[in-house]
């Protein structure tokens, strides 16, 4: 059973540095408004796909929220159905905690406000896209490495940018940057990946002059620069020689903050402590190289994004992280970086096996009911059904099964005693999951029948069936925050406002108290002397 816990107490978990994870269960776009600084998103209908992977200890105490919604009891009815032990509603909801400690908009906050506290102690140096422009138009000896996922460089990039993700950056830089008379342009959309990107290759202590594109993409829109797209050109892996030197940087800077490793004994005591201390196994390389091979227990978290976003991988704050790559360069820079962020993480020691057989008791994916499933045949000889859509609403509006209604999973009891007539309910998702997860919760709001689609709409297209992408909202489509600075259509008053909040967040974490950053000063002596 569910008790509760006061915003203090649970502030003081944050300042102490012991374990805990905060859930807001609401949708995205209400977390995105409002929530606190280290609040998860993860809405009450997805709660068995969303936790087990960022949650993955019975043992470890959980905290729920909501604004007042009315979810937290399902929540924690499904969390403990799980097999979690430790669950707790925070007393008074979002609103009792905003009386007591800073309330944050927007996503990965975090990261993002780690990034500004950065650039304002380190003095990070970047340049307006104005004079950017005017360096690449004068052609001179340049180089622009842009430091997000290659997914959304392909989206947009500034002119000369090759993808180049963040974790990836030392790594790759001297396949990419050969002389040390080339200057280095280091871009995102935003601010907080060229921040990070740009102050890891000077902490390095690399000899050439590294700059941020100020305001990435959006700085560079707002001044009526035209962006490229669909551009595929990327850094390529380096060669011996260009890794061995950036392993000596890398060794370098990992040495002045502290960066500890362990060996094989070390992870396998680790894991014996599972009972009681949470750890996540995580492979910081470049997705494509997991793919070809990776220890067992080791999910991937490439280092660029888990700097920038470790929210998605790790829920629990205060524990144990351990990072993997075979270079001696990747896993050593993400770690200077999550150490000054506050998570107790280590460095897997790469010149030596992983122990096979570690006991990584975790949490188990959820698998659903056959209960209540039916076929894309059994669906098209229901009379009179009503077909509904758990998707999100941006994949709803791409297509959905044609008639299919989008409705918000926090508020589907709510939402389905609204349809009219008395035929069977069928629940679809992209692939199902969520669907049956949410079952029980559909027939206990209303009289009528009520499946599920096995496969989801992912099976219907496969059966060679058509999608539309006319709407029907039967809840409104809250449930994605849209982030401007993503994509090619964002307004200017959305890209200005972003850029205004975030230059706002030093003055939060100040007034908040909680966030235990700590931002590592070089203290080596000149640029490009090596310990």
């Amino acid at each position: 059973m569910a008790k509760y816990i006061t915003a203090r107490e649970l502030r003081q978990h944050w300042v102490n540095q012991h374990e805990i994870a905060l859930l807001d269960v609401r949708e995205e776009g209400p977390y995105s408004k409002s929530h606190p600084l280290f609040a998860l998103s993860v809405p009450v209908s997805e709660i068995e796909k969303k936790l087990p992977s960022l949650v993955p200890r019975f043992t470890a105490p959980i905290v729920v929220y909501d604004d007042g919604e009315g979810y937290v009891d399902r929540a924690t009815t499904r969390i403990l159905a799980l097999g979690y032990r430790d669950v707790a509603i925070l007393e008074g909801g979002l609103s009792g905690y905003a009386l007591v400690g800073e309330v944050y908009r927007d996503v990965n906050v975090p990261s993002k406000a780690f990034g500004e506290l950065v650039e304002s102690i380190n003095h990070t140096p970047s340049l307006s896209a104005r004079d950017i422009n005017d360096m690449l138009e004068g052609e001179g000896d340049v180089v622009v490495l842009d430091a997000r996922r290659f997914e959304e460089y392909n989206t947009m990039s500034i002119p000369h940018g090759r993808s180049c993700p963040g974790g990836e950056l030392l790594y790759r830089f001297f396949e990419a940057v050969p002389s040390p008379e080339t200057t280095v342009i280091v871009n995102c959309a935003g601010r907080t990946r060229s921040i990070v990107g740009t102050q890891s290759l000077i902490n390095s202590g690399i000899p050439n002059k590294v700059v941020a594109l100020r305001n990435g993409t959006i700085g560079w829109t707002l001044e009526g620069l035209e962006l490229e797209t669909q551009k595929t050109e990327r850094i390529p892996r380096p060669s011996s020689e260009a890794s061995k030197r950036a392993r000596q940087y890398a060794h370098s800077w990992a040495n002045r903050v502290g960066v500890p490793f362990v060996d094989g004994d070390q992870l396998t005591r680790f894991a014996a402590e599972l009972d009681y201390r949470t750890l996540y196994l995580l492979d910081v390389r470049d997705p494509e190289e997991y793919a070809l091979g990776h220890p067992a227990g080791f999910s991937n978290a490439p280092g660029g994004q888990l700097v920038q976003a470790t929210d998605e991988w790790v829920g629990v704050r205060g524990s144990r992280i351990v990072l993997y790559d075979t270079d001696g360069v990747r896993a050593r820079m993400t770690a200077s970086w999550l150490l000054q962020l506050g998570w107790d993480a280590y460095v897997f020691e790469d010149q030596v096996p992983v122990p096979d057989g570690l006991s990584l008791s975790k949490v188990p994916p959820w698998n659903p009911s056959k209960a209540g499933a039916i076929t894309i045949n059994d669906l098209q000889t229901l009379t009179g059904a009503i077909l509904i859509d758990l998707a999100r609403s941006p994949s709803y509006r791409k297509g959905h099964i044609p008639g299919a209604w989008f409705v918000s999973g926090p508020e589907i009891a709510r939402d389905l005693g609204t349809i009219d007539g008395d035929g069977p309910i069928v629940l679809t998702s992209p692939d199902g999951e969520v669907a049956a997860m949410n079952i029980d919760e559909a027939r206990s709001s209303v009289s009528r029948e009520v499946y599920y689609l096995a496969g989801g709409t992912k099976a219907w297209v496969t059966a060679g069936h058509t999608l539309e992408t006319e709407p029907r909202w039967l809840s409104q489509p809250i449930d994605v925050y849209k982030r401007p600075y993503e994509g090619t259509s964002n307004a200017r008053k959305d890209m200005q406002g972003y850029l205004d909040w975030e230059y706002g967040l030093i003055a939060q974490l100040a007034n908040d108290g909680v966030a235990c950053f700590h931002v590592v000063r070089d203290s080596r002596g000149e640029i490009g002397e090596l310990n």
